[in-house]
């Protein structure tokens, strides 16, 4: 292995939560090649696993979520681990100190931190965070996932862009949505053709400013998700604020009318960070799953819940389907909007909460049985990807993230079967350096020749 050596970050006096630990920064960019592997690597695993997160430059951010991004990517190839490497996303707060409100109150939505997720669309693969403009990375063979620049659809994109896009797996479209700013519109939806060209930008008017991190995706519908999270400016740290009497409901809009009316149906007051999935169930029903918290308060769990929408009714029936903690749901992409049997989630650690019981749970989303794997003490994944072994949706493959071992204070990436996720890893390939806890990722395999 060929790797190039780090140096040691030095540590301040108490650190606040989200700086320290697993938390804290890495402060170099290394690449290194010819990983050492336990087990053996799938061959069918010919691509990138990219993950994305929160890597401060400078100095400690107020909140987690504040921290220059960093993509972290682990190249498998043949059986191979052939290379990894971590690189900071330049974007212009990185590179120029950019603002993003300047001294006159405009908003420079090429000012973000591009640290929390990382999609691939187009050809394009796309660095976001959902207060900006996405940043376009390279990933092309013998290059070292530079940052090629702001992206905002040829100057059609007028709004930021949601870290959780949705791609339609019968249409290619992307679909997304931009929310915030001073001043109505706070919400608009936005809808990208298979070839990358936005061709959909709809305000839609929401009372609020409201954190809407997430939304849905069916074969029909739009959902979105418009939650008692308010923006509050005075606040320190996270400008948003738990707010019950602002309510709680879901919107819903038919893809085939992109520019109609927008059903808004009630719920029970809660927050949503991470949507699993969702399918239309015949004509009339919509099925949501869902990671819930009951509020907004830094030490609320998280579980998996389900809600049904009745179209001929107007209401949403509510469902705790598990009492295990879990955040980061996920799904086989290729099923997006569609009825997909399995899904996962991950039990691991958030800033403030202290070491707990890694883990990931596969869930049979038709009977509710979870089955666990375990990590062991001290060793805490972070959010796991589907990555297919064959081209049927829903069929067979792998689950790959990133663990943590305290004990050690390394990281390392981890492959389980994802029909037999309780069994011991398929492989376990060992890194040059910790990887601090982040947000999303995914699997981005080669093109087929």
């Amino acid at each position: 292995m060929t790797v190039t050596p780090p140096t040691t970050a030095s540590e301040s006096h108490a650190p606040a939560p989200h700086m320290a630990g697993n938390f804290a920064p890495v402060t170099d960019e290394l690449t290194a090649y010819d990983l050492p592997v336990t087990g053996a690597i799938p061959p069918e695993l010919n691509g990138w696993f990219l993950r994305n997160g929160p890597n401060p430059r400078d100095a400690a951010t107020a909140h987690w979520f504040f921290g220059d991004g960093m993509v972290h990517g682990l190249r498998l190839e043949g059986g191979r681990a052939v290379s990894y490497r971590n690189r900071w996303v330049r974007t212009a707060a990185f590179t120029d100190g950019a603002r993003p409100v300047d001294e006159r109150g405009h908003r420079n939505l090429a000012a973000g931190v591009a640290n929390t997720h990382i999609v691939r669309h187009a050809g394009r693969t796309l660095a976001l965070v959902e207060s900006s403009f996405p940043y376009e990375i390279d990933c092309r063979p013998g290059h070292e996932l530079e940052t090629i620049g702001a992206h905002d659809f040829g100057g059609r994109l007028t709004t930021a862009m949601t870290a959780h896009p949705k791609t339609c797996p019968t249409t290619g479209e992307l679909h997304f949505f931009g929310y915030g700013g001073p001043t109505p519109p706070y919400l608009t939806y936005h809808r990208a053709d298979a070839a990358g060209e936005l061709v959909i930008s709809r305000p839609i008017d929401v009372p609020g400013h409201t954190m809407m991190h997430d939304f849905h995706l069916t074969a029909g519908h739009v959902i979105f998700m418009d939650l008692p999270v308010v923006f509050d400016r005075s606040r320190p740290g996270m400008p948003y604020r738990w707010n019950p009497d602002y309510g709680a409901r879901l919107g819903v809009l038919r893809r085939d009318d992109p520019y109609g009316e927008v059903r808004w149906l009630p719920l029970d007051p809660c927050y949503v960070f991470h949507a699993l999935n969702a399918h239309d169930d015949g004509d009339q029903r919509i099925v949501l799953h869902v990671s819930r918290y009951a509020d907004f308060d830094d030490s609320t769990p998280a579980h998996l819940w389900r809600w049904t929408i009745d179209l001929v009714t107007g209401t949403v029936a509510e469902e705790q389907l598990d009492d295990q903690v879990c955040e980061f749901p996920r799904v086989d992409d290729r099923l997006a909007g569609q009825l997909a049997r399995f899904g996962h989630a991950t039990v691991g650690e958030l800033p403030g909460t202290g070491p707990i019981p890694g883990a990931l749970l596969r869930y049979d989303l038709r009977t509710g049985v979870a089955v666990r794997h375990d990590f062991g003490p001290g060793r805490t994944p972070g959010e796991a990807v589907f990555a297919p072994a064959d081209d049927r949706p829903g069929g067979p493959g792998w689950l790959i993230t990133y663990v943590y071992d305290a004990s050690t204070d390394t990281s390392d990436l981890v492959v389980l079967h994802s029909e037999d996720i309780s069994a011991d890893p398929v492989a376990t390939v060992h890194l040059p350096q910790r990887v601090p806890y982040g947000f999303h990722g995914n699997w981005l395999p080669d093109p087929v020749r």
